[in-house]
């Protein structure tokens, strides 16, 4: 996809998160269209996927970390061809395969069950000497949030990850400055968030989250990058594409009412 490709089809993924979220009336929608421009142009432009055989041993992985955002893996999934889109609607009901966080066992496309927070990066460092031992040429990718790494697991991660030199792991820190209990800087400041990650052995790169040529031009840079990992800080808004969410706290983990999502989604035109 071309750039004003993936800048539509990011659209149509925050809509699908609001539609989901307001049929569902309960969810996670402001990191979850904070994070969507990064996980377009991830499944529709980066990575090497199959969708009609998501097992595929050569596909690179993606791993969403912060399991919340279970929204908008599900919206990029479906509309990446893994399920169909019409299931999205089922998010959070009764036996459906859309859970409130990722289940790796029940939704093709889904890599690692996530939701207890700070796990996500040493699971894709797991993919990712996995793959070199089986001498595949994958990509492993997986996104964090600026809450999430205050957990000390993400960190134990990171000196692995730069220890074992896993230059074909990228995360992205989803750098929205939010998180449920308040601003990040409030709650237990990560920063300086660059410079820690450049400290403990990784190539970083600072770029605005949603400038999908920022993006693009990020992970290409990437895939340059030989004997380390890569991580790119993402400036970004919580709740970004909804006039009333954007920047607001309280929209971590609530829904929108009936009125609350014809508004949100006349705004995604």
């Amino acid at each position: 996809m071309e750039i004003k490709q993936l800048r539509a089809k990011a659209k149509e993924i925050r809509r699908h998160i609001i539609r989901m979220l307001g049929r569902a009336g309960s969810g996670h929608p402001g990191g979850s269209l904070s994070a969507a421009d990064m996980v377009t142009a991830l499944l529709f432009r980066e990575m090497r996927l199959k969708p009609s055989e998501p097992d595929w041993p050569d596909r690179d992985r993606f791993v969403m970390s912060k399991g919340h955002a279970a929204p908008l893996l599900y919206a990029a999934l479906a509309e990446r061809g893994f399920f169909p889109v019409d299931e999205l609607m089922t998010l959070r009901g009764l036996g459906s395969r859309l859970q409130g966080h990722p289940d790796m066992k029940k939704l093709p496309g889904v890599e690692m069950s996530t939701g207890s927070l700070g796990q996500g990066l040493a699971a894709a460092n797991g993919m990712a000497l996995a793959t070199r031992l089986d001498g595949k040429d994958c990509r492993v990718y997986v996104l964090l949030g600026d809450g999430e790494i205050q957990e000390g697991m993400v960190w134990e991660a990171a000196m692995a990850a730069a220890h074992y030199k896993l230059d074909h792991l990228t995360a992205f820190v989803d750098h929205n400055g939010l998180q449920i209990d308040g601003p990040v800087a409030r709650v237990m400041s990560p920063e300086p968030v660059a410079e820690k990650w450049r400290a403990f052995g990784w190539h970083t790169i600072c770029i605005d989250g949603h400038d999908m040529e920022q993006i693009l031009n990020a992970l290409s840079e990437a895939r340059t990058i030989k004997g380390r990992p890569t991580m790119i800080v993402a400036e970004t808004v919580k709740g970004k594409g909804c006039s009333f969410m954007e920047g607001q706290e309280d929209w971590h983990g609530v829904a929108p009412n009936p009125e609350e999502t014809e508004k949100a989604l006349l705004e995604m035109v």
